[in-house]
């Protein structure tokens, strides 16, 4: 097998929807025994004097499902628009209520996939 250069691997990444980028982190974190979050954490907690609002104010928000309501197929349909998964992802999403459609997005954009869930009938949080 050839070996693939880093600028392949990220084309690669660049293909996969979120939810198939979170599998591969699981997947990779199991088989290597290591921990994707680890440094992110050392280096929160090796800044000294960071002043504690800071840390309050959050800039990254996730818009977790709920529920599907009654209009279970507009939902899909939003869904799908939203993450760019396919029809079987999009329902099997749904179906599992209550998971995230996105996460560590923007506040504005949280806001909006939100309104746009909302208006199709499904029950959100943005968390």
């Amino acid at each position: 097998m050839a070996k693939l250069s880093q600028e392949d691997l990220l084309a690669q990444f660049e293909e996969m929807t979120l939810i198939e980028l979170s599998e591969f982190v699981k997947a990779f974190e199991d088989k290597f025994d290591v921990t994707a979050a680890a440094p992110a954490a050392v280096v929160a907690a090796g800044v000294p004097g960071a002043p504690a609002e800071a840390a309050e104010e959050q800039d990254e928000f996730d818009v977790i499902l709920t529920g599907a309501g009654d209009k279970k197929i507009q939902v899909i349909k939003v869904v799908r628009e939203l993450t760019s998964l396919g029809l079987k992802e999009a329902k099997d999403l749904v179906d599992g209520t209550p998971k995230p459609v996105l996460e560590k997005v923007a506040k504005d954009a949280a806001e909006k996939a939100a309104e746009s869930l909302k208006a199709a009938g499904a029950s959100v949080e943005v968390k």
